[in-house]
């Protein structure tokens, strides 16, 4: 019953239930069937129709009988909303799974209805289970006519689940030594266990063995293994504090493991034999266990807009797909670029004032106290708008200002990034200074004009300054005065900012690795704080630069002729004017801007086959936009990740047909 699963952004027992009246809506969009004036859903309406999904008739009944608890073929709406109301429960896998197999709808699970569904699966087809065999007799009685409540089924479907491994393993131990040869241990993955097997597994089973013969001591502790990587991931935060990008030897992770579970010592060599043959490395991170992890049927799932698939695998990457991407995170970094240059516009342009205040000998020449007083007197005298002077100029030039930024951060990591997903400090560093050194080609023109249209609202009854007027004055090469100083600011900035982001981010991430949209606005203002406070003496310099002196105040020829002339005149305090104001905001700007630029990438997600922001959502995650339905609202966005777990958890998949016309015309 592989089912592909839309992700889900949080737990099913927090999935809030839908409005009876939205569900009786959608009920009867799909309900086919009319009784004494009443809507009903037959098995294909719900499992064909709403679900999207295609079977055989036999499979089609079984998965429609989740839902239908009176058992009479037809789902009335009060079923539909109880199903609803179900999935929202945080044991839904199980009691699903249960409901799937109690036939007769008594709350309880024979012997009969166990094999009746059992039988039907394709586990059976390919692992001829001894159903009269002792495993059987210890749940159902040795006369089989016990019957299993739900807390007991959920335990049996736990065990019996591991003992269709151990007799998948008899089965091909003929002779009864205890061992099995490695072609055999990789059929019996392959086609009983293969819900626990990424693609990196899969492909590497004969490898890890080397080809020798595989003992059930070894197998079971592969298995073992597989079903609890949540754990290995657990240690293995513990072994490091929290730090994933930490390489990690096999006696650290040991230690690690036998201070907080029953990981055995030889699940922790088969860990470190299959990290090996995958990446050749003696140390892992966590990467390397988020590649070999089996999937889960429920993951944080983001809502998306749009999904694309643009290559089929990182293989086909080619450079125009390259460039397409680039063109991608380009579009994106102007959107969010413009959503954080207006959310903390009026804080840019105090500061600014702040910054270009002078101090000296002329009376009255000092206009503003403190960063509030500015404020107070902007809008006193200038109106609430004045505190959005020079706005437009600012958009149309942060735009491809910090999408540059964003898109060369995300570039140079990609190539220093290796295989297991890693980036040395070192590339975090050059990958923030090249984004900084990019971005100053558009951010020069765009503060020089930004600036004076800040400033010229200070000289009362002064003739209006146009943006255009501007540019016109200063001439091409004029629009690039104080560059030097951009760069001064701009390369450290970055170089700071972006290692600084990433690390919070990853701190701030849960255990699976996800970051909630609060997370990346916490880290993204807190890595903005100590980029834009140690970058304001380069700050303070290009503002004097770039604005003109008025008559009796210093003028500056370059960088170092500002220091010096600021300096002398101001003392080095003035190298920190309008440090508060900065922080305030390029910190919430910076947050705002990465928390828009990452949220549009996993809304409007395309997959290029590359790198992803870390924190989107769990890597291996699959969705299919074609089964994404908007009507699978409340409980039943966990309905399709539901049925998935009936196979990723208990191995227990029901045959499937192509999928007919009617559902694709549906989907489409």
């Amino acid at each position: 019953m592989k089912l592909e699963s839309r992700p889900i952004t949080e737990n099913p027992m927090h999935i809030k239930r839908a409005s009876t009246e939205k569900l009786r809506e959608i009920f009867g969009k799909y309900a086919t069937q009319q009784i004494n004036g009443e809507p009903y859903m037959t098995s294909a309406d719900f499992v064909r129709s709403f679900l999207g999904q295609s079977y055989n008739e036999e499979s089609i009944k079984l998965i429609a009988g989740i839902a239908d608890t009176s058992k009479d073929g037809l789902i009335s709406f009060a079923e539909f909303q109880a199903f609803e109301g179900l999935l929202c429960t945080p044991d839904a896998l199980y009691k699903t799974a249960f409901q799937l197999f109690d036939r007769n709808g008594n709350g309880s699970v024979t012997y009969s209805e166990f094999v009746d569904v059992f039988k039907k699966t394709d586990l059976h087809a390919k692992i001829p289970f001894k159903l009269d065999g002792p495993f059987i007799q210890l749940y159902f009685g040795k006369d089989r006519q016990r019957v299993i409540n739900y807390v007991e089924f959920s335990q049996f479907l736990h065990d019996f689940h591991e003992e269709c491994a151990m007799e998948a393993f008899r089965l091909k131990d003929t002779s009864g030594s205890g061992f099995i040869s490695a072609l055999d241990f990789q059929d019996i993955m392959v086609n009983v266990k293969k819900h626990l097997l990424t693609s990196e597994v899969r492909d590497n089973l004969i490898a890890v063995t080397e080809g020798h013969r595989v003992s059930f001591p070894y197998f079971m502790a592969f298995n073992s293994l597989l079903n609890n990587m949540e754990l290995i991931k657990r240690i293995y935060l513990n072994a490091t504090s929290g730090n994933r990008a930490e390489p990690i030897t096999k006696d650290e992770l040991l230690h690690s493991a036998q201070t907080m579970s029953q990981i055995t010592p030889l699940e922790i060599d088969i860990l470190f034999q299959l990290t090996g043959v995958i990446h050749q490395s003696g140390r892992i991170v966590y990467n390397d266990l988020s590649n070999i992890a089996p999937e889960h049927y429920i993951k944080n799932i983001t809502h998306r807009l749009a999904e694309i698939k643009a290559v089929e695998s990182p293989a086909d990457r080619s450079f125009l797909i390259q460039m397409l991407e680039s063109t991608y995170r380009f579009t994106l970094g102007s959107v969010a670029g413009a959503v954080g240059a207006t959310a903390v516009y009026p804080i840019d342009l105090v500061k600014t004032r702040m910054q270009n205040q002078r101090t000296g000998s002329f009376i009255g020449e000092v206009a503003y106290r403190n960063s509030w007083d500015c404020c107070k007197k902007v809008i006193r005298h200038e109106g609430f708008l004045g505190l959005y002077r020079g706005l437009v100029p600012q958009l149309m030039g942060v735009a491809p200002e910090k999408a540059i930024k964003l898109t060369v951060n995300d570039f140079v990591r990609d190539k220093l990034t290796d295989k297991q997903g890693n980036i040395p400090r070192w590339g975090e560093v050059l990958a923030g200074a090249c984004a900084g050194g990019s971005q100053v080609i558009f951010t020069n023109p765009l503060e020089i004009v930004k600036i004076r249209l800040q400033v010229a609202g200070e000289i009362a009854g002064g003739a209006k300054v146009r943006a255009l007027s501007v540019v016109r004055e200063l001439g091409l090469f004029g629009l690039y005065k104080g560059a030097r100083a951009c760069l001064l600011r701009d390369v450290p900035f970055s170089a700071i900012y972006f290692p600084m982001y990433a690390h919070t981010k990853a701190a701030f991430a849960d255990e699976e690795g996800y970051n909630h949209p609060l997370t990346l606005l916490a880290a993204g203002a807190i890595a903005g704080i100590p980029a834009a406070s140690l970058v304001t003496p380069a700050d303070v310099i290009k503002t004097r630069l770039q604005v003109v002196a008025r008559s009796g105040q210093t003028t500056y020829s370059g960088v170092m002729d500002a220091a010096r002339k600021i300096m002398a005149e101001e003392g080095p305090r003035a190298f920190w004017k309008g440090t508060v104001a900065r922080v305030f905001r390029s910190s919430p700007q910076f947050g705002v801007t990465l928390v828009t630029y990452e949220l549009l990438q996993r809304m409007l997600y395309v997959d290029f086959g590359g790198s992803r922001p870390a924190g989107s959502d769990v890597a291996k995650a699959k969705v299919d936009v074609a089964r994404v339905n908007p009507d699978h609202i409340g409980g039943y966005q966990a309905a399709l990740p539901m049925l998935n777990g009936i196979e990723t958890k208990f191995g227990l998949s029901l045959p499937r047909f192509g999928a007919p016309a009617a559902v694709k015309r549906q989907a489409s």
